[in-house]
């Protein structure tokens, strides 16, 4: 015969939220057989299963079937299957003995409809097997197959298994006198086991991050004196760590080519959706030398070199609202560009003297998480934005002339190329598929595992330049678009400040005071995400000096009329992730990732801004015949790998999965199902109102947009704990893994 043993953790009683739920529901419908007289094990069992199954509602499950689980398969040994026993250790735990007075024996039934326990005093010591010699207390636990993985046959067994561990209770249970006796000590043990364990493990949220002393306010200057102690001891390592060994400098390479593409791809995006927000004032070349500058210029004086600056979407609508009130008002682009990035540069100096980035103590996993999703919610509404426009331009109906008026008549407009719009949806969604699909490929069989892992570290330069070929030579017929680049446009403009009226400058404060809030929020709570102590880094954050320095950056970047940049998502997560030694977990078939370490350098950034920079030499040919379907199709990429260990993302999936299905994590274990729920709900709420303000058709709206992500600190403080315990709230947004 095959056996195995494996050790079980005993039950929370003070976080594990089934573990008293079981014991109070199960105990006023379970079988109690006090005082039994019969001792054979195969006997006692039928007669448990008689009590459970005859008189219930369980018409499809026999005793025979149920036995058949509970015992070997062979007949001549009459075996549990699977049981849960005490262990105590002795010698200094060198050795251990079974506990011989009590066992827990466990079943999964295909045809049950609920969950059953039995529970069994006998009146005589009985011999039920070589390691239960002495049983007076026996329990069986039976369950349905599919059950999710907080309340299975294994979970229902540790909780009382963990009850009945406890010696001197166990001489309670023995002498109780009648059936409500017996349960009523069970109650009570319960609330003495949970307030044991709450006592013993004082829970408190820790949000993790280090923003300095929290016991004053508004000190001049003291965060980023803090912060230049703690990362000045480390920055001659931050670049010498890049060389340890072997695999970190293939760390070093291959982070570097993922990052290149993933900056240099979006750069180029958002460089063509500013040509046409602006009518061409901020094009690409612009775009990738401010990249390349300010990435430089940030690697040499920050704080936390794992944060990965670029312009984004927000900044490229707030960008079209300055152009727009241009527009209205006839004022000079340039001069109230620069104008409103000195305010906010301006603003943002303020915070980081005056230490404001504590206020971000408050935010929690849950702010992370809703942001994070909102920023992927961005990238798909971009890329959409994109494929809509393209069947709007090429996919209509042939039989269609639209007459195109000019100073010699009428024309016939060009006829349709659908051909153009399915080969733009064809090349969007096989960049995304094969991206992802060798991203994934190291969870495969296939290959020695380094070289799994070389293959998804390599996965998105190699995606892009697959489908690039393809869509540039393969199909040069079709006739893709390539994204508009101007050679002949000056990268500089000065800013003609003087030109500005006293009016115009005040309006730009406005503007640029809300643009700080932004700049705010966006590089905080990136910061947050990276420092999570889940990424195990340990030089230390930099918040208040990372501030500082990138709103030096960006009054240079205002001055010469280039594009604005801060910390962003999903690209400072993704770069940690690309630096980590990584090991796969399994919990009941459930498999997740934990980060071991992360290299902490400055080199990938620094060779990768260097890369970027050497690229404005080839946007006249090789860059220029990256399609824009590969853009979205790397905008889809960004989105889909920024939800891997995203909880509200895990959670709303939670609302499309049969419970036998939920993974066995810390927050399924200690929250009851309506309040994960409700949780969840309030983080979808906060999710639709910034979608709602983010992606608003009318463009003064969206200067509103950095005071709604404000607002998520409040709501998940003030609100939201009128509705949850805090309980519940320290295991659905601490920081667990």
């Amino acid at each position: 015969m095959y056996s195995k043993h494996e050790k079980v953790q005993m039950k929370d009683f003070g976080s594990e939220i089934r573990a008293s739920l079981d014991i109070t529901h199960f105990l006023t419908q379970a079988v109690l057989l006090i005082d039994l007289t019969e001792t054979n094990l195969e006997r006692v069992v039928e007669m448990m299963l008689q009590k459970m199954l005859l008189n219930s509602e369980e018409p499809l499950t026999t005793v025979a079937e149920a036995k058949s689980q509970l015992f070997t398969s062979d007949s001549a040994l009459h075996i549990m299957s699977r049981t849960i026993q005490g262990v105590c250790s002795a010698e200094g735990g060198t050795n251990f003995d079974y506990d011989h007075s009590w066992l827990c024996a466990l079943c999964n039934l295909t045809t049950l409809q609920r969950r059953r326990v039995a529970i069994t005093r006998l009146k005589h010591p009985a011999n039920f097997g070589r390691t239960s010699h002495d049983v007076k207390l026996f329990v069986l636990v039976i369950c349905p197959s599919k059950e999710k993985g907080t309340k299975n046959a294994m979970e229902m067994g540790r909780t009382f298994s963990t009850i009945l561990a406890d010696i001197d209770f166990r001489q309670k249970l023995i002498e109780a006198h009648t059936e409500e006796e017996f349960k009523q000590l069970m109650y009570k043990q319960t609330h003495v086991l949970a307030d044991e364990q709450n006592e013993g493990d004082k829970r408190c949220v820790d949000v993790g991050h280090d923003y300095g002393h929290q016991d004053s306010f508004f000190q001049f200057g003291r965060g980023i004196q803090e912060d230049i102690l703690r990362r000045l001891p480390h920055y001659i390592s931050d670049f010498r760590d890049g060389f340890m060994d072997t695999r970190t400098i293939q760390k070093i390479i291959s982070t570097t080519f993922f990052l290149y593409f993933a900056c240099i791809l979006p750069a180029i995006a958002f460089g063509v959706l500013n040509h046409h927000n602006t009518g061409g004032k901020i094009d690409v070349k612009k775009v990738i030398i401010g990249q390349t500058i300010g990435g430089i210029f940030y690697v040499v004086f920050c704080g936390q070199p794992l944060l990965i600056l670029l312009t984004t979407a927000p900044l490229a609508l707030y960008i079209k609202i300055i152009h727009t009130v241009c527009e209205d008002f006839n004022l000079e682009f340039f001069a109230v560009y620069g104008c409103v990035g000195l305010w906010n540069s301006f603003f943002l100096i303020i915070y980081s003297l005056f230490d404001v980035s504590r206020i971000m103590h408050w935010c929690t996993r849950s702010t992370e998480e809703i942001f994070a999703l909102f920023i992927s919610v961005a990238f798909c509404v971009d890329a959409g934005m994109d494929t809509i426009q393209n069947f709007k331009d090429f996919y209509c109906s042939k039989n269609t002339t639209l007459p195109i008026l000019e100073t010699s008549g009428t024309v016939p407009a060009t006829e349709c190329q659908r051909e153009v719009t399915l080969l733009f949806l064809l090349l969007m969604l096989v960049t995304l598929w094969l991206s992802v699909s060798i991203f994934n490929f190291n969870k495969t069989p296939y290959l020695q595992a380094s070289k799994r892992e070389a293959l998804a570290d390599y996965s998105l330069p190699m995606a892009v330049i697959a489908v690039s070929f393809i869509g540039s030579y393969c199909f040069k017929d079709v006739g893709l678009k390539p994204f508009e680049y101007n050679a002949t446009k000056p990268i500089f403009n000065i800013p003609h400040l003087e030109s500005l009226s006293t009016n115009a400058i005040l309006g730009s404060g406005v503007l640029g005071f809300s643009l700080s809030v932004l700049f705010f929020m966006d590089q905080n709570i990136t910061s947050a995400m990276v420092n999570n102590p889940c990424n195990k880094l340990k030089k230390g954050p930099a918040y208040h000096l990372d501030l500082f320095v990138v709103a030096i950056l960006n009054a240079a970047l205002s001055i010469f009329g280039l594009p604005w940049m801060h910390a962003t998502l999903p690209h400072s997560p993704l770069h940690v992730r690309g630096l980590a030694d990584v090991e796969e977990r399994v919990d009941q078939g459930h498999v997740y990732e934990i980060i071991v370490k992360v290299r902490e350098t400055r080199l990938t950034a620094l060779f990768t801004h260097i890369l970027i920079g050497l690229s404005i030499f080839l946007l006249p040919y090789p860059l220029a015949y990256i399609p824009t379907p590969v853009l979205d199709g790397l905008f889809l990429y960004m989105a889909v790998t920024a939800l891997n260990g995203n909880q509200m993302f895990e959670r709303i999936t939670l609302l499309f999965m049969e419970q036998a299905a939920y993974p066995p994590n810390h927050y399924i274990r200690r929250v009851p199902q309506r309040k994960i729920h409700t949780f969840t709900a309030f983080q979808t709420f906060q999710l639709l109102v910034m979608c709602v303000f983010g992606f608003a058709p009318v463009s003064y709206l969206k200067m509103i947009f950095p005071f709604v992500i404000l607002l998520l600190l409040p709501i998940r403080h003030r609100l939201v704990p009128l509705f949850i315990e805090d309980k519940y709230l320290e295991a659905l947004d601490g920081e667990h893994q």
